[in-house]
């Protein structure tokens, strides 16, 4: 018995997949993970600009005696040929020429409705497969961070922070961050 199926657009699978050099001409925000283009809000909400103002605030503010690493905030790393992401906030502890193109030792993404999906799923599978040494996820709806620590090549949770004090170990440095002080009192 021969069974035949009609060809239709419908039932036609296709992906469009996009690199690096598509990405660097497009208009916009967007990251590029994986292949898969995804669009960014146009402009992050007050508050979310808020707590990660006050995260890149401390952050710089406790690498002032560090040589080797500093903060860098909402600004394009590349990762592969197929990968750029652009995390809220992060430590890098290399000198960078003019792109960021080495995995950063920290990461602090703030979530919001429209990121939560990408943050919690695709970007913690994305950094914990990079080497990424500390991911922390910043919730300021609920005033609390989850911070997870690449053990054994896995991100296991050192725990949720609200107004503690956690010491982050980079190569080079020891960063002593006050989840109390980036959120809005």
């Amino acid at each position: 018995m021969i069974i035949l199926m009609e060809v239709t657009m419908d039932n036609l699978a296709y992906e469009e997949k996009y690199n690096i050099e598509d990405y660097r001409v497009w208009e916009g925000d967007w990251e590029l993970i994986y292949g898969d283009a995804y669009a960014m809000a146009p402009s992050p909400m007050y508050g979310h600009q808020f707590v990660n103002g006050k995260i890149f605030r401390q952050l710089d503010e406790k690498l002032d005696n560090c040589l080797l690493c500093s903060a860098v905030i909402e600004m394009d790393v590349e990762i592969s040929s197929d990968t750029v992401v652009r995390p809220d906030s992060m430590v890098i502890c290399y000198e960078p020429t003019n792109k960021l193109t080495k995995t950063p030792e920290i990461v602090f993404e703030v979530v919001s409705k429209s990121s939560a999906k990408r943050d919690e799923i695709l970007k913690f599978e994305l950094y914990q497969n990079e080497g990424v040494k500390y991911y922390i996820l910043v919730y300021p709806d609920s005033k609390k961070a989850k911070v997870y620590k690449l053990i054994d090549f896995r991100f296991e949770k050192i725990g949720d922070f609200y107004d503690e004090v956690y010491s982050f170990d980079t190569k080079y440095c020891k960063i002593d961050f006050d989840f109390n002080f980036i959120w809005r009192k």
